[in-house]
């Protein structure tokens, strides 16, 4: 066994309706596949049809599994209710709702327009603020217990971040959003906890906030402790577990998954990584002669 291969035992989603928003591409369609494979049926929604088209035949052929797609821009409070309609008509009620839909791009701030600022938030923070809404207020209204909400957030949604604004307000108000529900929603038999992912390479959203050779001038690995980049397996191993029965004493919890990315960032004296042990032979000799 190793960390690319699936983790769950087989079915161990079996009879569960999950509804993943970006489900489309990148980690969102990750996700969704394994959940496929552990017997769940997957509903997949992003604004274009045709991109969840092709990717629900794909991953129907790849698992075997019942994958509706279902366009839907969660900026939008009527699509999203139309989305849990849908749902509900060709699934049955959802029993776990994935806010995985966000946007992002590296800018200077004062670079940024405040439609720039509105594109990020109303996607990212806005947008799960209405899935969770309404799917929320439908399972209560409903008195269905036994369900969860699993919301992908981000490191700096507790540091911040420069250069990366929009993102981390919307990401710290997504995080609020699941703490703050884990403990008023429980009453009602709903979980809510979220993942913190750090560098997963997707071909879309690496393409956009690194575009042409900066991807390689700026190697992310390098800021990582374990020097690697993580396997989308992995993160779906992860948010399987979590959103599965086998966790449902998790509640309010944040996972981070990043190799101790966010780590190496913080301590204040970690750029000593770069010292040799030349260098420090060095250093430690200075010290025992000022003795």
């Amino acid at each position: 066994m190793n960390y690319k291969e699936p983790m769950l035992r087989d079915n161990a989603l079996k009879g569960k309706v999950i509804v993943v928003t970006g489900g489309g591409t990148g980690l969102g369609r990750s996700m969704s596949t394994y959940f496929s494979k552990l017997g769940a049926t997957i509903v997949i929604t992003s604004r274009k049809l045709e991109v969840l088209e092709k990717t629900a035949e794909e991953m129907s052929a790849e698992t075997g599994g019942k994958i509706i797609p279902v366009a839907c821009d969660v900026r939008d409070y009527d699509q999203v209710e139309n989305l849990l309609k849908v749902t509900l008509e060709k699934a049955g009620s959802p029993d776990i709702l994935v806010n995985n839909a966000a946007g992002n791009f590296i800018s200077p701030t004062e670079r940024l327009s405040h439609r720039a600022f509105d594109a990020v938030i109303d996607i990212v923070l806005k947008g799960t603020k209405n899935c969770t809404l309404a799917f929320g207020k439908h399972w209560i209204d409903q008195k269905e217990k036994n369900k969860n909400i699993l919301n992908i957030v981000t490191t700096y949604a507790w540091t911040g971040s420069s250069y990366v604004v929009p993102s981390a307000i919307s990401k710290a108000g997504v995080l609020a959003l699941t703490r703050s529900l884990a403990v008023e929603w429980a009453k009602y038999g709903i979980r809510s906890n979220a993942v913190a992912p750090g560098p997963f390479p997707t071909e879309g959203a690496w393409s956009r906030i690194l575009p042409g050779d900066l991807t390689e001038k700026l190697n992310v690995v390098n800021q990582i402790p374990l020097r690697r980049s993580g396997e989308h397996q992995e993160l779906a191993n992860l948010c399987a577990y979590m959103v599965s029965d086998f966790a449902s004493y998790m509640n309010g919890e944040v996972v981070t998954l990043d190799g101790g990315e966010w780590l190496q960032d913080a301590g204040q004296m970690n750029f000593l990584d770069a010292v040799t042990p030349e260098m420090w032979d060095f250093f430690i000799s200075l010290s025992k002669k000022s003795k």
